[in-house]
């Protein structure tokens, strides 16, 4: 390539980078601005909401995000996502009520399904196999700098300037990435007369719908079991099988059944499935554990946290030197491996931790997830067309988001069950007071060997999570241990029909 098309692909690169940062940082921004927001607008009890339906509507559009883009084209595709997203930044900082700005955000979560759907694909248009592994390195990076600038940004703005500031932050970003794009990203699209499976999105988008309403809500407005919650769930089994019987029919669905038929497709999506419920596991309790159990700050727990984020790209970079000698899917594997060492060595730590082995464990996980997600991305889309590109880079990330909602279930539920079964046992006085833990630990009036308990239940409990990660890495690595090899020298590309 020459040295101009090399400079257009650095400011592409650029663009998307800012645009990933958009999606990225979102969650983060706002969790440490929740407590300003609630006092300025109310509505404590519907907070939860505020995140929720941002998850809700970015994941449920990701495979229609990824159809249109074999459509339509990406640029077109992407730049829409980006707008639709800055309106709803915008009018999530007028918001009046938290009402309101629950749905200005899910407004935000309709344009940051395209961008996680259409960023990557975009990578893997301009960027050979050979160069993937780089570039998912710097988009992973963005993750890891969220995760640690989003917190503190989001509440260096709520204290000092205004929460409604986090929001306004994205519009500059937002139009410099566009303006990136436009000016820079050249795209040949072949017209065609455009297909779209109406009724399969539909279904698709209800039964998705139904489904995040049972996980995000179950256990929190209503039992896992009531009446409303199995209603609900059962209406998500209805209209999943009335989707999968309408796609079965449709050449043109959004969600193509040529994808599960495909064992390489099949079994990638399982596995990042697996990948997105193992990672909820130290993203939910990890931070609380080390504040409760450690008695670290706020700040410090959240580096623990974040530390994940320096081992993800750098394994990610470095990944593509490893599957262009032995193949994607045994780099996977590696990253499977490690995976296990991480989890493992959580539990052989000795109590009370030192952070930083705790950290270490958490730069080994994210190596683990690096050598996973990057090897896995880039050898599915380089068996594909362009023509499906879109579809499978979009049903590869939605896999992964549909896991860390089943994982935050999952995970949630392990932790409690624990925890309230070994409160029954607790000192007097002790299991009354548990419903703020970190307000019962600072409590002068709770005596030292009900805190020390309160400690080891909390720490038991994490070790029970860890067990439950081991157990679904497993069944990670029996997935991807049925995806046929494919040699990273092979070129060719597979008809899927």
């Amino acid at each position: 390539m020459n040295k101009k098309g090399e400079i257009r692909r650095g400011w592409i690169l650029a663009a998307l980078m800012m645009t990933m940062m958009l999606a990225a940082m979102d969650s983060t921004i706002v969790s440490t601005a929740i407590p300003h927001i609630v006092s300025d607008l109310g509505g404590f009890t519907k907070f939860s909401w505020v995140f929720s339906i941002y998850l809700l509507a970015q994941t449920i559009t990701i495979p229609l995000y990824g159809k249109l883009t074999d459509i339509f084209g990406r640029k077109g595709i992407l730049i829409f996502g980006i707008v639709v997203f800055l309106i709803g930044s915008a009018t999530s900082a007028t918001a009046w009520n938290i009402g309101s700005l629950i749905a200005f955000r899910g407004l935000q979560g309709l344009g940051a399904g395209s961008i996680m759907a259409t960023v990557n694909t975009i990578a893997g248009d301009i960027y050979t196999v050979e160069e993937r592994a780089r570039v998912q390195g710097y988009l992973s990076s963005i993750w890891g700098i969220s995760a640690i600038v989003g917190p503190a940004l989001g509440g260096a703005l709520a204290e000092y300037v205004n929460w409604r500031w986090i929001f306004l932050i994205n519009l500059p970003i937002g139009a410099l990435s566009i303006f990136f794009l436009v000016t820079f990203f050249k795209e040949n699209i072949v017209p065609v007369k455009p297909k779209i499976d109406f009724k399969g999105a539909f279904l698709i988008l209800i039964s998705l719908t139904l489904l995040f309403v049972y996980l995000l809500e179950s256990g929190q407005s209503w039992p896992w079991f009531s009446v409303t919650g199995l209603s609900i769930l059962g209406l998500a089994l209805l209209f999943s099988a009335w989707a999968i019987q309408t796609e079965r029919k449709r050449p043109d669905a959004i969600m193509p059944m040529w994808i599960w038929r495909n064992k390489t497709l099949a079994f990638t999506n399982l596995a990042m499935a697996g990948m997105g419920i193992v990672m909820m596991g130290p993203e939910t309790f990890l931070p609380t554990f080390a504040q409760a159990s450690l008695g670290l700050g706020t700040i410090a727990s959240g580096f623990v946290l974040a530390s994940m984020s320096i081992g993800w790209p750098t394994s990610s970079a470095l990944s593509g030197r490893i599957y262009l000698k032995i193949g994607f899917r045994e780099t996977s594997l590696i990253g499977v491996i490690i995976m296990l060492v991480a989890f493992a060595g959580f539990l052989l730590i000795p109590h009370p931790q030192p952070v930083y082995l705790l950290v270490a464990d958490q730069i080994l996980l994210g190596a683990g997830f690096g050598l996973l997600s990057t090897p896995s991305l880039v050898g599915i889309q380089s068996m594909v067309k362009w023509q499906q590109r879109g579809v499978v880079t979009g049903t590869n990330i939605f896999s992964r988001n549909l896991g860390q909602s089943l994982g935050a279930a999952i995970i949630g539920a392990i932790f409690n069950n624990s925890f309230l079964h070994l409160m029954k046992s607790a000192p007097a006085g002790l299991s009354a007071s548990t419903k703020d833990i970190l307000k019962t630990l600072h409590d002068p009036a709770i005596a030292e060997s009900s805190k020390a308990y309160l400690r080891q239940a909390i720490n038991t409990s994490m070790h029970h999570i860890y067990w439950g990660l081991i157990l679904f890495t497993v069944m990670i690595f029996v997935f991807l241990y049925l995806v046929p090899h494919r040699d990273p020298k092979d070129k060719s590309v597979i008809e899927l029909s």
